[in-house]
């Protein structure tokens, strides 16, 4: 089952436990609007190349909608609509109003010049401009772009309405990027874990971690974890896959991973089969990598108590319910990885000011969200005595669905 389809079949779980009309259901899934342009730019040796780059714009009824801008050269535009569905219930569920987009341009960055990439961006951005706005559709970095990408967006933005630096987030630090923002998602996921593991009486400490995914998620999640007293047991990314049953040394780690550009070769653990990371024995599982990497082909043989979501889609539907007959707890992507949306909020909201916060600010301010949206979702889980995926879904669909009826949006 693709994105697109996993997603759309949980929102019509959750709406039915909600007893949504089915006019509203639809109105509620019907994107608000898809963006499709053409962006022609002369490259560096005097040709004219053409991309297509495109933005999905799924709902606005909570607030201005929010999301990534990626570049990547095989865009699925089905995966796309999955994504800014996604970004709607994600923002819902950590109670920040927005509502989800999804965009970027069909390319391959790593063939492009910076001087290209600018150029690039710069098209883009003359043909969406009257399309996003600070209080329209804010975007943010995604696979392939980054900082600089925001930066060039915001300055050609700029030049059509005038300095606006809340029109996207995800920017330098000297041009209004917030501090803590690099560290987010996966600061997010550390809270999100302790919030579950209290639950039942846990904590980091001393629990056994097994990470799939080594990028910015994976590594900061795994330094915040081993601060915390957890022992990150094994690790992989593309380059491989490494174990060490009394824990890896995380800071030594994160030096050769970024010396060597991946954690092959690790002298500090043993080299593993990146297949089997999923099934290594630990208490807690935490896949950050891609989409429907735990299946119905490999949940059998998860040996983890808990698995927290930091990537968007990593288990598949089938693997949910072989997974919950097995009793493994799962932490849902649409709350376990909110924190970087949820800075990115903050970010906006310190540009409306024009006040900037201290970072212990920032991630005291992310603590109190990310433990009070857990609350909430556990509030929905014993209204509709439901498994945490649905609690989450029912949690962000209600939300969305009131301010729809609200507002007088309703079909």
């Amino acid at each position: 089952m693709n994105a697109l389809a996993a997603t759309n079949r949980n929102f019509k779980l959750a709406s039915r436990l909600l007893g949504l009309d089915s006019k509203l259901e639809k109105s509620l899934l019907i994107p608000f609007r898809e963006i499709k342009v053409e962006c022609t730019i002369p490259k560096d040796d005097g040709t004219l190349q053409s991309y297509v780059g495109f933005r999905i714009q799924h709902d606005n009824a909570r607030g201005p909608m929010k999301g990534g801008i990626r570049y990547h050269p095989e865009v699925d535009p089905d995966e796309v609509n999955a994504l800014a569905q996604l970004m709607t219930w994600k923002t819902a569920v950590a109670n920040i109003p927005y509502g989800g987009a999804k965009g970027g341009i069909g390319c391959n960055p790593a063939e492009l010049s910076i001087s290209e990439l600018e150029r690039l961006t710069r098209v883009f951005t003359q043909k969406i401009h009257d399309l996003i706005g600070t209080h329209t559709d804010v975007p943010a970095p995604d696979m392939g772009t980054g900082p600089q990408t925001m930066a060039w967006i915001l300055d050609e933005y700029s030049k059509f309405h005038g300095y606006s630096p809340a029109v996207v987030t995800g920017k330098p630090i000297d041009l209004g990027g917030s501090l803590g923002r690099d560290a987010a998602t996966g600061r997010g996921v550390l809270f999100a874990t302790e919030a579950l593991l209290n639950e039942y009486g846990k904590g980091v400490s001393g629990q056994r971690f097994v990470i799939q995914g080594f990028g910015n998620v994976g590594s900061w999640a795994a330094q915040l974890i081993s601060e915390k007293g957890g022992k990150v047991v094994a690790v992989s990314d593309i380059s491989g896959a490494i174990k060490n049953s009394k824990g890896l040394d995380i800071p030594s780690l994160l030096e050769h991973s970024k010396k060597h550009k991946g954690v092959k070769g690790f002298h500090g653990g043993d080299p593993i089969h990146p297949d089997s990371i999923l099934v290594e024995d630990c208490d807690v599982l935490l896949p950050a990598a891609l989409g429907g990497v735990i299946n119905r082909e490999n949940a059998n043989e998860i040996k983890a108590k808990f698995i927290v979501e930091a990537a968007n889609h990593p288990t598949d539907p089938e693997a949910d319910e072989i997974l919950k007959k097995k009793g493994v707890v799962i932490l849902p992507d649409i709350y376990a990885n909110s924190g970087g949306v949820t800075v990115s909020y903050f970010e906006w909201v310190q540009n409306i000011q024009g006040f900037m916060w201290n970072e212990e600010k920032v991630n005291n301010e992310l603590r109190n969200y990310m433990t009070k949206a857990f609350k909430d979702v556990k509030e929905m889980c014993k209204s509709h005595e439901c498994d945490l995926r649905m609690g989450a879904f029912t949690l962000a669909v209600n939300r969305v669905a009131r301010a729809t009826v609200l507002r007088g949006w309703e079909a």
